[in-house]
């Protein structure tokens, strides 16, 4: 059985506000889960250390980190019109950089073979000089500088399927090859980013898919996507590590989006990161907690991840496939269709 490391730290819970979609209710749940289902016996857990200004400036700007310091000193307010920030929340925000880093340190430090960051506040929104859309710090762009920097890690893949698109992942590796960005996202939608056409500029080029999908696209599309799109771009680009910004907004029953997807979708995505990493790198995953409102599908969504990263063949679905709808030809015909544009686009 593979060695799967489990980072979370209990002060996750205290960057918390009553009423809005990203509270400590989020993890609490996940924990309660874990627990209840026995899984972390089995789990290498780790407690990580906050990310100092030095691992943070690998990714963020001096001034940006600097002026959220100063709104924690003077008591905390909105970064953003979504994003909370209580005079806690620096010391949360650097555990959650803090828990992505730790993970990438145990796997390539040799400790684990694979891991998961159950980590809040999420990071995929927050760009190199601001906030965004919940999150703080960038979690996992943090997490992949610090794989280059001190492991000597050449190539790393992020794949980032949370309903929204990772814009702030997007913006830290837009001009830099060594960084393979794949997002799939409801399009158009919030951020209003991540269109087809934006692949990378410069030393980047090309190093950026977008796949915009549809509302409704549901576990065919996404299928299609990894046999036709995913696979053929991480083969070409032999990555030596494999992050997963994991957001479970995409299922059928979260509040904020609608592609369809349901936890068997998410299982067959989860599972086949886990064969692309055994088949390229060592099997060298890690999977960082970003988005997901629906706390079912959020904490049992993680819980399947766990049983995927350990091998066993384990499920757990409390909410089933989505109702069918009349219209769900359109958008597996709109999949097909943006499938052959990304082929002939990136030349897969």
């Amino acid at each position: 059985m593979p060695t799967t490391a489990t980072i979370t730290h209990p002060d996750y819970r205290l960057h918390t506000m009553p009423g809005h979609p990203e509270h400590a209710g989020r993890i609490e749940r996940t924990w309660a889960l874990f627990k209840e289902s026995g899984i972390l016996a089995d789990l290498l857990e780790i407690v990580p250390a906050p990310a100092t200004d030095e691992q943070l400036a690998r990714v963020h700007a001096s001034r940006y980190i600097a002026f959220v310091k100063e709104v924690a000193a003077k008591g905390g307010g909105m970064l953003d019109p979504d994003t909370y920030f209580l005079p806690v929340s620096l010391d949360v925000a650097r555990l959650a950089a803090g828990g992505a880093i730790a993970a990438v340190d145990a796997i390539l430090g040799g400790k684990a073979d694979n891991a998961m960051a159950l980590v809040r506040p999420p990071g995929h929104h927050a760009t190199p000089a601001r906030a965004m859309g919940f999150c703080v710090f960038n979690n996992i762009a943090i997490a992949a500088r610090h794989a280059q920097a001190v492991h000597k890690i050449s190539r790393v893949l992020i794949v980032d399927y949370d309903v929204h698109h990772g814009n702030g992942t997007q913006d830290a590796f837009y001009t830099d090859g060594s960084v393979l960005f794949v997002s799939s996202h409801q399009y158009p939608f919030y951020p209003g980013t991540g269109a087809l056409g934006d692949t990378g500029e410069g030393l980047g080029k090309g190093a950026t898919i977008n796949m915009p999908l549809q509302a409704g696209v549901g576990n065919d599309g996404f299928r299609l996507l990894y046999e036709k799109v995913v696979w053929p771009a991480a083969r070409r680009f032999k990555p030596e590590l494999i992050l997963v910004s994991a957001g479970f907004d995409a299922h059928w029953s979260d509040p904020l989006a609608t592609l369809q997807l349901d936890l068997k979708g998410y299982d067959y995505l989860t599972r086949e990161l886990v064969r692309m990493a055994g088949e390229l790198c060592g099997g060298k995953l890690v999977f960082v907690m970003e988005g997901g409102y629906d706390l079912d599908a959020l904490s049992h969504g993680w819980l399947n991840i766990a049983y995927a990263l350990q091998g066993s063949d384990r499920f757990s679905d409390p909410l089933g496939a989505p109702e069918e709808r009349a219209s769900s030809d359109r958008p597996q015909q709109g999949t097909a269709a943006l499938v052959e544009q990304l082929a002939k686009l990136h030349g897969l």
